[in-house]
């Protein structure tokens, strides 16, 4: 009889470093048969081309959450599809503002057509420690991804001091008093988790989600031939990121392609291999499509330049 594949869930709102956590513990599962069902909101993927790897199945569900009616078919059947393959681990990425609170309706619908064939071993949600206490009053599935966890993790605590991070864990104790808390630099964490029971921590019943097609947030797409300057670009993100919850994609600058990643006030670039014809930025929007004007009117001011948008 085949071992039953051991089923993670990543939750954690945009910019936590989700992402960086899971190439880090697929690179410490190296020899292992994994596959990854990644989530975003955009029409256009962007972090499972950070992710691939040599032997790794990905499957990439875009244009709303997976918790929600609209993706709930393809998400079941990209779990289905897993099963066939016979892997050792599957890990979800979700959406920085899925709200996971029914995932049990998805893990009955998959043991209804396939049996009891996943391990459920737990929802791991990642804490952006730099802007955690700013985010949670503001958005909700940000509560609700760490009331439904099983481990808890504090990500970029190099960059915030003791206080805050005492702040940080005493606030995530209200809302979750179960889940185990551990801090984590540059998504590096002790993986002992692998080989724990994370489901001790579990917190009982589950709910309906918060995700609906009604309130799913207005996502965009930037995209532009040739190359910019490094400034201009700066220039251009400064004036949107006020309405955005996250921008993040790939973008051909004058010292070669870099990696775009945009969360809250902070602006990151780092050299990239994309190497393909146009850049490409996805924007999420905080006001919904009152952004797009903006957006227009900040890139003909500061590039002036054709670039698209959908």
């Amino acid at each position: 009889m085949l071992s039953k594949t051991k089923l993670y869930l990543l939750t954690g709102f945009l910019g936590a470093g989700k992402t960086t956590f899971l190439t880090n513990v697929l690179k410490d599962l190296e020899d292992k048969k994994i596959s990854v069902i990644m989530n975003e909101f955009g029409k256009v993927g962007i972090d499972g081309s950070i992710i691939k790897k040599e032997g790794m199945e990905l499957v990439e569900l875009n244009k709303g959450s997976i918790f929600c009616s609209c993706l709930k078919l393809s998400f079941v059947s990209a779990l289905v599809e897993m099963a066939d393959r016979n892997m050792e681990y599957v890990f979800v990425e979700s959406s920085g503002l899925a709200d996971p609170s029914n995932i049990d309706e998805f893990l009955e619908a998959v043991e209804v057509v396939k049996g009891d064939v996943y391990d459920y071993s737990g929802a791991i949600c990642i804490v952006d420690g730099l802007n955690f206490l700013e985010q949670i009053g503001d958005v909700e599935t940000i509560e609700r991804q760490l009331r439904f966890s099983h481990l808890v993790i504090i990500s970029k605590v190099d960059l915030i001091h003791s206080e805050k991070l005492k702040e940080i864990k005493e606030k995530i104790r209200e809302i979750n008093n179960r889940a185990d808390i551990v801090e984590s630099i540059n998504g590096v964490i002790d993986y002992d988790f692998l080989d724990r029971d994370l489901m001790i921590y579990d917190w009982g019943a589950y709910e309906d989600t918060s995700n609906s097609p009604e309130n799913r947030p207005k996502t965009l797409t930037l995209t532009f031939e040739g190359e910019l300057a490094k400034e201009k670009l700066t220039d251009f993100l400064n004036i949107i990121k006020e309405d955005s919850y996250r921008i993040k994609g790939f973008f051909r600058l004058q010292d070669g392609w870099n990696q775009v990643d945009v969360v809250n006030r902070t602006i990151d670039y780092s050299p990239s291999d994309k190497g393909e014809d146009i850049s490409e930025l996805v924007i999420i929007s905080k006001i919904g499509a009152q952004i797009i004007r903006p957006i227009f009117s900040a890139w003909e001011r500061i590039v002036g330049k054709e670039m698209k948008l959908r």
